[in-house]
């Protein structure tokens, strides 16, 4: 069957999607201070943590062009787009103008561009949803329905160890990174409805954020045995296991993925970030 599934680099994807050949990862570029990330799968993670750790800036991210998106359109079979939350990025609004100028000279191309409104994971599971989909032989118009259902349903949260690329980046003032740093507050944090961030609770310590993040779920979870649980973390796979079994021991999901995060999810969660999708 021919198909494409584009994503773009923000998706945190397990190997054996990585290697799924109908799947093509679009990067981004990222910028700290002079030295340009290339979101791709030579980016070295470390490095990436080592230079925002150490500089004083807010890092800067670039979107895929919609040439990019183009590029990858003049193929065999339906054309299915996943990008980072709209409210986050602009690598939406590329894939859009990429469509809009494609169907001017093949208006009889299916392209469907899905919005995850999320990021990381949550658009990992967008594209499993609409591979399985496609696998159970379903038609263009009732995958972008049925996609379009999932992703009003699914739910992201985060939870970070450290503050500092909100400060860097304005979003938090001095004061409040250092009042949560010298308190060891830890916020915990999710998607809403828009793709935009929100602060559902905050936590003294990690663990105990951790815990609060698997409580929160284990209320607001529908279905959870039809439902497939994805964690991404930033360098830190003890955590990442942690919040696995505490969710868990709440909550019987019906599959479970653990991934690292690639460059622009780390420039998000910074080192000992979890984000979590369902």
């Amino acid at each position: 069957m021919d198909y494409r599934i584009l994503v773009d680099s923000c998706t945190d994807l397990p190997k054996k999607l990585k290697e799924d050949e109908h799947i093509k990862i679009i990067p981004l570029t990222l910028r700290i201070d002079d030295k340009i990330f290339v979101d791709n799968e030579d980016l070295n993670q470390s490095d990436l943590l080592k230079t925002m750790k150490e500089s004083p800036n807010s890092p800067k991210s670039a979107c895929p062009s919609p040439q990019d998106y183009l590029n990858e359109f003049d193929v065999e079979g339906d054309i299915y787009v996943v990008t980072i939350s709209s409210a986050l990025s602009g690598s939406n609004n590329s894939a859009e103008l990429a469509k809009k100028i494609y169907l001017e000279e093949h208006p009889n191309k299916n392209i469907a561009i899905f919005d995850s409104r999320s990021a990381s994971v949550g658009q990992t599971l967008i594209s499993m949803k609409i591979k399985e989909y496609i696998t159970e032989g379903l038609k263009f118009e009732e995958i972008v329905s049925k996609v379009n259902a999932f992703r009003s349903g699914m739910n992201t949260k985060f939870v970070l160890e450290s503050l500092e690329n909100l400060r860097k980046s304005g979003r938090l003032s001095n004061l409040k990174a250092v009042v949560a740093n010298v308190l060891n507050i830890k916020p915990i944090m999710g998607a809403t409805a828009e793709g935009t961030i929100t602060k559902l609770e905050q936590a003294r310590g990690i663990s105990k954020a951790l815990i609060n993040m698997a409580t929160i779920i284990e209320h607001d979870v529908i279905k959870p045995k039809e439902r497939i649980l994805g964690i991404a973390h930033c360098n830190c796979i003890e955590r990442a296991m942690f919040i696995k079994d505490e969710i868990l021991k709440r909550v019987p999901f019906k599959d479970i993925f653990i991934v690292d995060t690639a460059g622009v999810s780390s420039v998000y969660a910074n080192e000992g970030g979890i984000i979590v999708a369902y």
